[in-house]
């Protein structure tokens, strides 16, 4: 016999189920796509599938297996779905379904039914259905693609110029501290010296660390993917397919092509890592790679501020640094433009001002902490 514990566990997730299956069945009502509508109800089925269950398990505990009502909850986010329209409730239900999938995580009854799975399945066509908005009609696998490549290049680009931005702004305040307190040239070189290396190492450690962990993780969800898709190929084929069908495709497309991805198993594992989660396994970086690059971005700005210091030590000095920094400053501010499409003269103008801002009070810090101690 079941405890009362597990009694009120399986009333828990009978109710979640049934504001899941009202979800769904309220979306297919109110989405005017067809077929993303017909998404919905094919996802409706899934959750009444996962209704019967707890009502079994009730049933075997003695308990009345009759399920309640939707909850507030529930109700008031299919309210708002159908004044404001389902875009604006999709992420909402993203996170409940993100949620069932940790919720029926450690509960044996629940996986042995595959319901964690389930529910992670739920989440992915949603999240395809959110990326399928506003879209202009096309080919989906290639403007998908497409994106792919644009945020990979985006990103790169941004990575540079924000290391090193990272490197000028942190040692030209550092070195206008410094500066500002004159303790002559040796002392100012070696403050910019170590400055750099010190920020340069943390940011290298920094970018490995998380390059590492971001790579171990999308191998380790591409090894469970390669195992559902020895496990349960049929499974993984109609999640794929309605994913595609989530993203636009007719039905009959959406399952074509499915099946055409399954044939091969090497094209149907990428394709499911692109598709499933988001992974592109071809793109996974080289933690080294991204070390060394950081590494040596954040030297490159670093550096500029110690380059007149190096040739001589005077108020000459410090104003070639603060005018050699401040005309880096502009180029890394102009040269983000590339990416966001604002005017280069603004961009430029606002990063040099905050950085030459940040040195200005470091500068006078040094100074006054320089005139304190009688250096």
């Amino acid at each position: 016999m079941a405890t009362p514990a597990e009694i009120k566990r399986y009333r828990e997730y009978l109710a979640e189920e049934v504001d899941g299956l009202y979800i769904y069945r309220q979306l297919a009502e109110i989405e005017s796509d067809p077929s993303i509508a017909d998404v919905y109800r094919r996802l409706a089925l899934s959750e009444e599938r996962h209704l019967r269950l707890w009502q079994e398990q009730l049933e075997k505990a003695g308990v009345s297996p009759e399920p309640g009502s939707p909850s507030l909850r529930a109700r008031a986010l299919m309210w708002l779905g159908r004044r404001f329209g389902t875009d604006l409730v999709l992420p909402v239900i993203k996170t409940f379904e993100a949620d069932a999938t940790s919720m029926y995580a450690h509960d044996e009854i629940a996986e042995e039914a595959g319901l964690p799975e389930d529910e992670a399945a739920h989440a992915r066509i949603f999240a395809a259905i959110s990326q399928s908005r506003g879209q202009p009609p096309g080919s989906v696998i290639g403007r998908i693609e497409a994106r792919h490549r644009s945020l990979g290049g985006g990103n790169a680009l941004r990575a540079s110029v924000l290391g090193a931005n990272d490197g000028l702004v942190s040692n030209f305040a550092l070195v206008a501290g410094f500066a500002g307190a004159a303790p002559g040239q040796a002392t100012v070189i070696l403050a910019g010296i170590a400055g750099l290396l010190a920020g340069a190492s943390s940011m290298a450690l920094g970018e490995w660390i998380s390059v590492t962990s971001s790579r171990e993780w999308a191998e380790a969800q591409i090894a469970l993917e390669r195992e559902e898709l020895q496990l349960m190929p049929e499974a993984e084929q109609e999640e794929l397919a309605l994913i595609y069908q989530a993203r636009g495709l007719p039905q009959d497309e959406a399952e074509q092509l499915a099946a055409r991805v399954m044939q091969d198993k090497d094209t149907a594992l990428g394709t499911l890592a692109r598709e499933e989660l988001g992974i592109v396994p071809e793109e996974i970086g080289s933690p080294w790679t991204a070390a060394i690059a950081s590494f040596i971005l954040f030297a490159l700005g670093a550096i500029v501020p110690v380059i007149p210091f190096l040739v001589a030590y005077s108020i000459g000095a410090v104003v070639a640094s603060g005018v050699l920094s401040a005309l880096a400053l502009f180029g890394l501010g102009a040269g983000i433009t590339l990416l966001t499409g604002r005017s280069p003269l603004y961009a430029g103008l606002r990063q040099m001002s905050l950085g030459v801002a940040a040195a200005a009070v470091t500068f006078a810090i040094g100074l006054l902490v320089g005139g304190v101690a009688g250096i």
